[in-house]
């Protein structure tokens, strides 16, 4: 990417044809959603709203948009087909922003005649420029405004206008936007309970799911239980299934199973398949979506996989060798790669060739003192779950190991600033 991306006016957009993977239009620009976010930082462009073709109208994250010009938009990956619905602190761009009454840094009248937008990172966008219109008075005995001249400015010309409308929850979810999701979860801790439901029902799906995976137990069931049970399950769709797993299992069974009725299938399935499992045992802290590649996918490939943003790092450390199918229960496992020695290979030659097929592998019935000792004498960050038929069915990431690891109350003795120097991890695990 140039250091300085085209900018893109989003007005160009409006009603563009948008495409699905194979290529067939689906639908076609209806608006784009955006974030406003504290003075000093630029809104977030989260999505766009579509319209399909049965005049239905969803959403669609950023991420998903593949790539965009003025005569089409392409999306990549499934397509939730879910009624988009606008919260609290989203604006939208065509009908929100686009003639807006604004005041300049310089306390010029004006309204908003378009918005512009800027690539920063892989598929992620945000608003950077805004054209304006200039306001000006009516001619006596004239009952019509007079048209000025549209002129550009930054953001930032403007910003201090928008916000001063903004409402007190909207100004605390600005705040928390860009916070890390442990911060997000401290911030939640410390407000009362009306107030972090307020807030947390204004925060996006995903960094409230993020935030909800710091919190203590008591707490996230509490949380959870205040909102409505479809912005529940869109929540806990969000978090990691090993983590939804935790949560769904200490919520009462009727609203449990209400809540998993309500997520997608497929996310479904696997809250489900981890629940088979004891907590405290590698089926329980396992994550199903371990990167899983075919025997004749090559190096390039895997490597984009694993740069996949949404991946975390631990995830990311190792891709999996198995037998098609290569979802979970996978076909034969026939072992892993490590990130370092992808990176030291061609792209071209094949990552079964470099596979390390001497890792043992741990069982979805191993506890926790097993999977510790584990990680321990292996030195490794994830480590593969193979069940008895030799199939890959998982994998284990070393922070869930720590979150089993530590007291019971580690979450909320950090919400609340107390150390405990003399916790003895070993004695924790045995």
């Amino acid at each position: 990417m140039s250091p300085n991306p085209p900018s893109v006016f989003l007005s160009r957009l409006q009603g563009l044809p948008v495409l699905d993977a194979s290529g067939d239009q689906v639908g076609k620009v209806r608006d784009f959603v955006t974030q406003i976010r504290m003075p000093g930082r630029l809104p977030r462009v989260k999505g766009v709203v579509v319209e399909l073709l049965a005049a239905r109208r969803i959403f669609v994250p950023m991420p998903r948009v593949y790539s965009l010009d003025a005569n089409q938009v392409s999306l990549s990956g499934v397509i939730d087909a879910r009624r988009f619905v606008k919260r609290d602190t989203e604006t939208l761009v065509y009908d929100d922003l686009f003639d807006r009454a604004v005041t300049t840094a310089g306390g010029t009248a004006a309204a908003i005649f378009d918005v512009s937008m800027r690539q920063i990172h892989v598929r992620q966008w945000e608003i950077n420029e805004v054209a304006l219109r200039e306001q000006l008075p009516k001619r006596p005995f004239s009952f019509t405004a007079r048209k000025g001249a549209v002129y550009t400015v930054g953001w930032s010309d403007i910003a201090a206008s928008v916000a001063a409308a903004d409402q007190a929850t909207d100004r605390k979810v600005a705040q928390l936007v860009d916070m890390r999701p442990a911060d997000v979860a401290r911030e939640l801790h410390d407000m009362e309970p009306e107030r972090r439901a307020e807030v947390a029902q204004a925060l996006a799906d995903e960094q409230l799911a993020d935030a909800f995976q710091e919190l203590p137990e008591d707490e996230q069931v509490s949380l959870l239980s205040s909102l409505e049970a479809e912005r529940a399950a869109d929540v806990l769709e969000e978090m990691d299934p090993d983590d939804a797993a935790d949560l769904i299992n200490d919520l009462p069974d009727d609203f449990a199973e209400d809540l998993l009725q309500r997520m997608e299938p497929e996310e479904a399935a696997d809250v489900r398949t981890l629940m088979q499992y004891e907590e405290l045992t590698a089926g329980g802290m396992m994550t199903p979506e371990p990167v899983i590649l075919a025997p004749d996918a090559i190096i390039a490939e895997a490597l984009a996989r694993v740069r996949n943003p949404e991946i975390t790092p631990a995830t990311a450390s190792m891709v999996f060798i198995t037998r098609p199918p290569t979802d979970t229960p996978s076909g034969r496992y026939l072992g892993a790669a490590h990130i370092q020695r992808l990176l030291r290979e061609p792209p071209s030659v094949m990552a079964a060739t470099v596979i390390d097929s001497t890792l043992p592998t741990l069982h979805p019935e191993d506890d926790l003192a097993k999977v510790s000792r584990f990680f321990a004498t292996y030195n490794l960050v994830i480590a593969p779950v193979v069940n008895n038929s030799g199939q890959l069915i998982g994998a284990v990431t070393v922070d869930d190991v720590l979150d089993h690891m530590l007291p019971d109350d580690w979450r909320g003795d950090q919400m609340d600033g107390i150390d405990h120097p003399g916790v003895d991890l070993a004695e924790e695990v045995h």
